[in-house]
């Protein structure tokens, strides 16, 4: 478990309730004091690092918000980011399009035909 250094990349994961999605924010250190490493969005992190069971093994804390992690950048974070981001799209997008007859017949069909 390594203190934190300017460059490093690191993500945040916010959730309202269990059914919601989750939302990734992504920043990365751009300074360093005795014991604090700054974010690019202005977040200060105690640059300990800590167990976390939020979502890695691995965090650091926010300054005055113990229970607030974020975790060093994966391939596997990126990538859970990328489909929580689409399932997001995708849900924004059915609940702001009004659909006429012929596309609800159309995505019908697509349904009924998956099901084969």
């Amino acid at each position: 478990m390594e203190k934190l250094k300017i460059g490093d990349k690191l993500y945040n994961t916010k959730q309202d309730g269990f059914t919601d999605f989750v939302r990734y924010s992504f920043s990365e250190v751009v300074a360093l004091t005795k014991t604090l490493a700054v974010l690019k969005n202005g977040v200060k992190l105690i640059n300990q690092p800590k167990e976390s069971y939020i979502t890695e093994d691995i965090g650091y804390s926010v300054n005055r918000k113990k229970g607030v992690h974020w975790h060093l950048v994966s391939l596997e974070a990126i990538r859970k980011a990328q489909i929580e981001n689409e399932k997001i799209e995708a849900q924004n997008w059915f609940q702001n399009k009004e659909f006429s007859l012929k596309e609800k017949v159309w995505i019908y069909k697509q349904f009924k035909e998956s099901e084969r």
